[in-house]
């Protein structure tokens, strides 16, 4: 994305002090400093270092909490359904049991835990996150997204002798990036897998809690259909509001109740197994599943749409990985909820293998517990089941965090709720989204009749969640709620799961460069056995499962929109940014008219002057005596201190005062007020104007601020061989005073050759004051902020779908998203909106 001027001829590696030396020349493009030093902190370590045992005991307990309800409450009901229609022969149990665990094995812990979570980008997971990650490593995003570090690897990899891995990874660059279906395909499947995990973040509260709440008709039978899904949309609402609590509270809060029920669940399978039939361990024998498949034909293979229910919550496992870490979620996953769970569905296996008679399956778990354990095991199935939803939530966050990074949905506010794990979000837009999204679809399949319409005749006056064999014939239409919520939940894991290994094995092949037999293996294993759970999945599409899809089909138009219109205006404004001979002609026109004040231009484009600029210029020949484009970038670290907020660069001629600037921010950090930002802004531009001058002779000089990482500055070829050197148009804002400067430079200096500061007379002195005191002068005579804003259109000769996607679809939701005035707190008394329309 960083546009390129000229050539650099060094590689840089680091060095053991604070800055970084070069070594042998590789050709690597130079990129624009500014952009560069703009997304990174002035150190340039990241906040989080090694994870401690410590940490990681404290982030695998939350995992508990916040991950784990939705996968540890799946024993309540997949016996239950997979033999809603009876128990055929005594070792289907047995085929059932080892399906079971074989899948969840296979698909949660080996592809999961032990793959997939090592494919993040950053430390975020996903589907999102995997596009994202192979966007750095071929251009196959529509906007740009390969970082610095990535070229500077790229280039010097080119100087060794190719590997085998490697050139299979060049052939998997060079397919993507040469062929535009291939883009497309990759962005459609991605953002298909982002629209049904959100589908999934809406339906899975709704049927979590009002599954739950139906189980409260064991106390008071009398319950209504209105009563039970009013109280449901009470728990949603407060269940909701409670979210902005963050991942930590939220994670201490409900890990204690999870903890407790894997414990329960596994001594309760523990006992079963003992009293009933301990044979039933002949499950792990892989031969039962052919047995099985042998003997139920069609019936077996359609089952596995129910099987599949036991991992149901890997995905949301893998997309909220950014709130924990790998470790973490290996160890508690591996010691803590695959033995519970295993054990769980083991000791019900060995109770239906004495009691197979159909009055006993539906309620397999609860009749299998002994009666003194069935209060409490009750209470805590209910509590769980709530607080299952925790991690599709949890998962919609991290997903809208990654459709921000690229662009593909309308800007949202991003709240961090940790200065310790950047994970961490919390979106209140999403949250209110979801919450009044769960409410609609809870009372709407109260209200309407296409469920029962959709399942007819299938519908057998039970269903298999924990708390419906307490259903009595006059709560049908609950029944095909859950039923049909179920049938969709089936569709969205399935499909997400065939859409992770595709973009799986393009890392393998792409970024992680691993061995061709491992890749088959995988592809082989994981899209064989994946694909024949979607087709027993599919097979069930007729009876109605239409709302994931027609509500992925929404967000998707969405982002599609979003991101072609974002893509479109991108690739205008960088094909028209204004040049430096451009700017500075525009400066010195004799029609132009500079006024009293300080004028704050705020923009998104860092890489140089926005084509709005002109426009202004074009329209009314004035502008102010101090001009600063200030781009507000945000970093992926918690805080950045304000000594190191600010970075400069001056706009030739030096006498017009115009200056580019980013202002960093951590996450956790919150922006000033206007005046307050305006203060802080100024005393750091006159600290510039102050070492710009200072620093600035005939021969470039090279400086030693702890702020500076010298890798993305120009190096000069002239200076290879003894210390090359910087401009002064590239330094950063050194925030030390002359003596901590001096200071600084006198340890250095020996072993770097670092100059001292330019000699002045008191002429260039008087006027470096005279400068200060400009910049100071026009603050007092008044700030006003401008802020650019984009119209665009669809061309008039586009066809009818562009015009219905831009000039409708998309003006809409920029309208409705949050505007630029708010996200800066400008006041509305000194704001001026500058507006350009584009045509595309």
């Amino acid at each position: 994305m960083a546009m390129s001027s000229g050539r650099s001829n060094q590689e840089i590696v680091p060095y053991s002090g604070d800055l970084e030396v070069p070594v042998q020349p590789v050709d690597v493009q130079r990129q624009d400093s500014l952009y560069l030093d703009a997304t990174r902190p002035a150190h340039g370590g990241h906040h989080a270092g090694r994870d401690s045992w410590l940490r990681t005991l404290r982030l695998g307990f939350q995992c508990v909490g916040i991950l784990y309800a939705d996968l540890g409450t799946s024993p309540l009901y997949v016996y239950s359904n997979t033999f809603k229609y009876g128990i055929g022969h005594e070792d289907d149990v047995l085929g059932v049991l080892s399906l079971i665990i074989y899948s969840f094995l296979l698909f949660a812990l080996i592809k999961i835990i032990f793959i997939a979570l090592y494919a993040n980008d950053d430390g975020e997971g996903g589907t999102f996150a995997l596009y994202s990650l192979i966007s750095r490593y071929a251009r196959v995003a529509l906007i740009p997204n390969q970082q610095a570090e990535d070229e500077l690897v790229s280039s010097s990899s080119r100087h060794r002798k190719p590997s085998a891995p490697f050139r299979r990874a060049q052939w998997m660059k060079n397919l993507l990036e040469a062929s535009k279906p291939a883009k497309l395909t990759l962005f459609f499947l991605t953002i298909f897998a982002t629209a049904l995990a959100i589908s999934d973040s809406i339906l899975t509260p709704s049927i979590s809690v009002l599954s739950a709440v139906n189980g409260l008709k064991l106390r008071s039978p009398n319950l209504t259909t209105d009563q039970v899904v009013w109280i449901t949309v009470g728990i949603l609402v407060a269940f909701f509001a409670v979210q902005h609590l963050g991942t930590v509270k939220i994670g201490y809060t409900f890990a204690p109740i999870v903890v407790i029920w894997l414990l329960l669940i596994s001594g309760i399978g523990i006992y079963d197994l003992i009293k009933y039939d301990v044979g039933t361990l002949k499950a792990f024998n892989p031969k039962y599943i052919i047995d099985y498949f042998r003997r139920n034909k069609k019936k077996g293979w359609v089952s596995l749409g129910e099987i599949l229910l036991c991992f149901t919550g890997t995905e949301a496992l893998y997309a909220d990985l950014g709130y924990f870490s790998i470790k973490s979620i290996q160890l508690s996953f591996s010691f803590g909820l695959l033995p519970s769970v295993l054990l769980s569905y083991i000791g019900q296996a060995a109770y239906l293998r004495k009691h197979m008679d159909m009055q006993y399956v539906p309620n397999a778990f609860f009749n299998s517990i002994p009666s003194t354990l069935f209060w409490p095991t009750f209470v805590l199935a209910l509590t769980t089941s709530v607080i299952g939803s925790q991690a599709m939530v949890s998962c919609a966050f991290a997903t809208m965090s990654h459709l921000q990074t690229l662009s593909c949905f309308p800007r949202v506010k991003i709240l961090h709720t940790s200065s310790r794990y950047s994970g961490h979000l919390y979106i209140p837009e999403v949250n209110f989204f979801l919450c009044v999204a769960s409410v609609i679809v809870t009372i709407s399949f109260r209200t309407t009749g296409f469920i029962a319409k959709a399942h007819g005749k299938k519908m057998h006056g039970r269903f298999f969640f924990p708390f419906t064999y307490c259903f009595k014939s006059q709560h049908k239409h609950i029944i095909s709620i859950l039923n049909y919520v179920y049938l969709c939940t089936e569709i969205c894991v399935a499909l997400v799961m065939v859409i992770t290994t595709l973009l799986m094995t393009i890392v393998m092949l792409l970024v992680w460069k691993v061995n061709i037999l491992w890749i088959a293996l995988f592809f082989a294993v994981f899209m064989s056995t994946e694909t024949i759970y979607l087709s027993a999945v599919l097979y069930k599409f007729t009876q109605g499962p239409y709302f994931p899809l027609a509500m992925s089909a929404v967000l998707m138009v969405i982002m599609m929109v979003w991101h072609y219109v974002h893509v479109k205006r991108y690739k205008y404004e960088l094909q028209h940014t204004v040049s430096p001979d451009e700017v500075k002609t525009l400066l010195e026109r004799h029609d132009l008219k500079r006024v009293p004040g300080l004028g704050l231009f705020y923009t998104e484009l860092v890489q140089g002057i926005p084509p709005i600029f002109p426009h202004l210029i074009e329209k009314i020949p004035t502008v102010h005596s101090v001009i600063v484009f200030i781009s507000v970038k945000h970093l992926p670290i918690p805080h950045v201190d304000v000594s190191e907020r600010f970075l400069f660069r001056q706009v030739e001629p030096k006498e017009s005062m115009v200056f580019r600037c980013v202002a960093r921010y951590g996450y956790r950090d919150t922006l000033e007020a206007a005046n307050d930002f305006v203060a802080t802004l100024v005393e750091y531009l006159q600290y510039y104007v102050r070492d710009l001058s200072l620093y600035c002779t005939a021969e470039p000089l090279r400086t030693s601020y702890p702020s500076i990482r010298i890798d993305s500055f120009s190096w000069d070829k002239k200076h290879s061989g003894h210390g090359s050197g910087i401009h002064a148009e590239e330094m950063l804002t050194p925030i030390q005073s002359f003596s901590e400067l001096t200071m600084h430079q006198v340890g250095m200096s020996s072993r770097l050759g670092i100059f001292q500061p330019a000699k002045m007379n008191l002429e260039e002195m008087l006027r470096i004051e005279e400068d200060q005191k400009l910049i100071q002068r026009e603050v007092d005579n008044g700030v006003v902020y401008i802020l650019g804003e984009t119209e665009v259109v669809a061309k008039p000769h586009s066809n009818l779908i562009k015009k219905i996607a831009v000039n409708y679809i998309f003006n809409f939701l920029r309208k409705n998203s949050r505007k630029g005035e708010k996200m800066f707190s400008i006041p509305r008394g000194k704001l001026l909106k500058v507006c350009i329309a584009y045509e595309i």
